[in-house]
Formats: C-alpha cells, structure tokens, sequence
C-alpha cells in the first residue's frame, strides 16, 4: 500500500471506504496535484453547502485559499480529500481538515461533502479519520464552528463525542468541542 506524507508530517495510507448506497472512495491526504480535481469540487457544492462550509456563500476558493488547501503546512494542518473513481476520472466529492489553533493542543476540522453524496455516511467517516490522524499528532482537543442551521452536521458531532455550546461568532454559530483525549 502506498503511503502520503500528510501535512502534519504523519504517513497517512489510503483507506478505501464502501459508502451506505454502495459507491466507493478513496480517502487519503490532499496532493498539490489535487489543485484543479478540488476547485471542480468545491464548485460542485451547492450554495447552501459552501455557505456551511466557509460562512460565504464563494462560487469557488480565491488562489491563496487553494494553494493552503492543497498544501498544507507540516505539524499544523492536515487536509483529507474522498476521492471517487469516475468513468472520466478521479474526482474529489469531500474533504475534511484541521488547521492548529493558537492555544497548544487545540485544533480546528471542517468538513464539506458534495450535495449528491450526502447522507451516505461519507462526513462521519472523514471526521472519524480526522480525528484519529489529530490524535496521532498530537492534538489534545478538536473544534468546530457549525451553523445552527446545520442540524445535520451538528447531529453527526453530537453523536461523535462533541459537546456544543455558543459561538464568538454569534448567535447563529454554534462551538462543538471534542477532547481527543478522552476514548473514542
């Protein structure tokens, strides 16, 4: 099996996934190559889904934005991508990362998924793989910054071990926090 260096300096293997309808992906650490397969991606989403995901409703990631996403900085920041493999070709159809936060031991995920692969199963397991390569690096706690409109996401983070409570952001923020520590 052939292994990628993560961003956070971890070997991260790809781990191929059957999702809940039967379709297969290939989830495995973001490459500089991915530039183009992850802008396709994130044109993909819909309006409601890149809002949850960046608080904006972006048709696509500005240049900096990509090439952070696409490379990430070793011992910092860790970006996974779920890659299908299509008649015409690999294709990015989610991803989830984590970026360190200022505080020692703290990290930050977010996840986004293509429209027509929700409710397969597809956040939970990258959020489940996120959170085990954070663990391994180090991390002691996991942050997320949801939308209280986004029951789904904050659903799946309850039923992962997070706790939820309100947001610097403001009142249509919610803060879920998870301690790494803690058994899985």
């Amino acid at each position: 099996m052939t292994t990628a260096m993560s961003g956070d300096g971890l070997d991260v293997a790809p781990v191929d996934l059957a999702l809940r309808d039967g379709r297969r992906v290939t989830v495995r650490a973001i490459r500089e190559a991915d530039v183009s397969k992850l802008q396709d991606a994130i044109r993909a989403l819909s309006v409601e889904s890149r809002y949850a995901r960046f608080f904006t409703p972006l048709r696509e990631l500005p240049p900096t934005l990509l090439a952070r996403a696409t490379r990430p900085e070793p011992g910092r920041e860790l970006q996974l991508v779920a890659a299908h493999a299509a008649s015409d070709g690999e294709i990015i159809v989610g991803g989830a990362r984590y970026t360190a936060l200022p505080t020692a031991g703290d990290c930050e995920f977010a996840v986004a998924i293509i429209d027509a692969w929700h409710g397969f199963g597809l956040a939970r397991r990258l959020l489940e793989l996120l959170i085990e390569h954070a663990r391994a690096g180090g991390f002691e706690r996991m942050d997320g910054y949801v939308l209280t409109t986004n029951t789904r996401m904050l659903a799946l983070a309850k039923r992962l071990g997070f706790t939820g409570s309100a947001s610097s952001e403001g009142p249509t923020v919610r803060t879920v926090r998870r301690d790494l520590r803690a058994a899985p």
